[in-house]
């Protein structure tokens, strides 16, 4: 009779193991998405997954603990049953044993299922596991106490505030995942990457540089200014003083426009800084996803970038940051693009001034761009040079050749894509002069 209620007390003690393996498996497998907006939805039990989910190193430490005490237990009773019946042999025979049926019945079988099934499952489990939660939450806490008392002495301090994977990279890596599957489309995933990269980007990497600044001459005649404004396809013109760089005011077309009517449409006697706004400068170091918070905040779209030193190096819009989440955005007066020409041969012509990010945009490369912005700039810092047109320099998978420079600005390159076994690596400075 002994040995019944023994066996039978092994059999619950399994059935338990199994329960804390496979609700482990399921809560952590369990779509936060989907419990979320059950949650809000009204059902109980997805808002008691998202309860225990919102703390899980106490989920974790119970279900260490729970699960810990019955496997003990199980193999203790089988241990003393085997030792009543074969002796001091039958420790052994109940090791074999009690080990398999561990293995396959209370690990590997509700494991398989609860991740196959783990939204279900973990519906079903998240009541009881809140129970034995609130149950073993004094024995949870002084293992906690201990094993933070021991993390305090190792020599970072990552563990103590661990966080296994940052929602920001399961977000982005759940993205790339789905876009491979072919589940998302690969223009909705770049969109979505592109808010995820907001934060990653300075407004120095994707604004629109001095020496392509369209601006005007604040003490140019108000007609050719009022002349300049309607040829340009920008709604906004920076105005400057003296220098070019000296920028004093911002000139909206719509308020020029008001300003004239309110002259009879006489030019000569507009007062163009009257009609202008004042400038709104930035440092460079500013992330797009601060930048774009001020945009909003200051309801205004346009920023002039400054360096560290105050001197003007850009300018930024709105429109800049939007087309890094949804790519170019082109109107009727917006100027066809022909910066990127693909060629009959294979190869691409860039002007230097390209943006790597745009490239790798448009052609689905993958150029690196954390030491240089543009592909004149990438160029230029692995060849550790300033290169003559004919020159050609191999890196990164691509042929770089030097097709056109002015003074020290490379103007033109045309660009393949190589095979690794025709890559000559840049490290050891390696470039050719084209023949």
């Amino acid at each position: 009779m002994t040995i019944v209620i023994s066996l039978a007390a092994i059999f619950l003690l399994i059935v338990l193991s199994a329960f804390f393996n496979g609700s482990e498996t399921s809560l952590t497998a369990a779509s936060r998405a989907r419990m979320h907006s059950l949650e809000e939805d009204g059902n109980t039990a997805a808002a008691l997954v998202n309860k225990v989910l919102s703390r899980p190193e106490k989920m974790i430490g119970t279900v260490l603990l729970g699960n810990t005490l019955v496997d003990v237990l199980a193999a203790a009773l089988a241990s003393n049953i085997a030792v009543h019946l074969y002796g001091e042999v039958g420790v052994a025979y109940a090791t074999a044993i009690i080990t398999i049926l561990i293995v396959i019945f209370a690990a590997v079988l509700p494991k398989t299922y609860a991740l196959a099934y783990a939204d279900r499952v973990a519906l079903i489990v998240a009541p009881v596991m809140q129970v034995l939660i609130y149950a073993l939450t004094p024995f949870t806490k002084a293992i906690e106490f201990v094993v933070r008392s021991i993390l305090i002495w190792t020599p970072g301090k990552a563990d103590d505030e661990a966080n296994i994977l940052a929602a920001h990279e399961e977000i982005r890596g759940t993205i790339d995942l789905q876009a491979k599957e072919g589940t998302v489309a690969k223009g909705d995933a770049e969109m979505l990457g592109g808010v995820l990269d907001l934060r990653d980007l300075q407004v120095a990497d994707i604004m629109v540089h001095r020496t392509k600044m369209e601006t005007i001459d604040v003490d140019d005649p108000p007609a050719k200014i009022l002349d300049l404004v309607l040829r340009s396809q920008y709604t906004r013109v920076p105005l400057w003083k003296d220098e070019p760089e000296n920028i004093v005011g911002v000139l909206h077309t719509k308020n020029l426009l008001q300003a004239l009517s309110r002259t009879d449409w006489q030019p000569d006697k507009l007062d163009i800084l009257k009609s202008a706004s004042e400038p709104w400068f930035v440092p460079d170091t500013t992330t797009l996803k601060d930048q774009l918070n001020q945009f909003l905040k200051k309801k205004m779209q346009m920023a002039l970038v400054v360096d560290e030193y105050g001197e003007v190096q850009g300018l930024i819009t709105l429109e800049d940051i939007l087309e890094e989440i949804v790519g170019q955005i082109t109107d009727e007066h917006d100027m066809p693009d022909s910066h990127i020409r693909m060629q009959s041969d294979g190869t691409v012509n860039v002007d230097g001034t390209v943006a790597i990010r745009d490239l790798n945009r448009h052609l689905d490369w993958e150029l690196p761009d954390d030491e240089a912005t543009t592909v004149a700039g990438l160029v230029i810092h692995e060849a550790q040079t300033i290169p003559e047109p004919g020159q050609v320099f191999t890196f990164h998978g691509f042929r770089f050749e030097i097709l056109r420079k002015s003074r020290n600005k490379i103007t033109a390159i045309r660009i393949k894509p190589v095979s690794k076994s025709d890559t000559v690596g840049v490290g050891s400075n390696a470039a050719r002069a084209a023949r």
